[in-house]
């Protein structure tokens, strides 16, 4: 494979590899995003026993349970993410490396590997004492 396909695969291999970040991050998101709303609860349950009705009132009705976008739960921009884009993503980094490197992945990473690798054997057999 000639240099510069390679250099395009690592460069949309390392793209695929941010957009798992992102995902990563929408899933902490979603995450945390309910851990909040089951902690309104308390919320509501500690302003309702101190006496503070008018401000658990508003809590439990603004807040409990609200949509985190028009119409929408943190699980349905997850599931919109992975259905619109993520798949997609996986799908067209998989056909480009199917076709163009017999589906292996990460050569770009094998090659700096043994780069790397024969640079240190390169120190570790100079170094050797004689």
């Amino acid at each position: 494979m000639d240099e510069v396909t390679i250099q395009a695969l690592g460069k949309l291999s390392a793209a695929l590899e941010t957009t798992e970040r992102a995902r990563g991050h929408l899933y902490s998101f979603h995450q945390l995003t309910g851990t909040a709303d089951f902690m309104l609860d308390d919320a509501v349950a500690l302003l309702r026993q101190a006496g503070h009705h008018e401000h658990a009132d508003r809590v439990q009705g603004e807040l409990l349970g609200r949509n985190v976008l028009p119409g929408r739960w943190t699980f349905e921009i997850v599931e919109e993410y992975d259905d619109t884009y993520y798949e997609c993503f996986r799908e067209v980094e998989r056909a480009a490396r199917d076709a163009l490197a017999d589906g292996r992945r990460h050569d770009l990473e094998a090659r700096l590997k043994q780069e790397r690798q024969r640079l240190s054997a390169a120190v570790s057999y100079k170094s050797r004492p004689r």
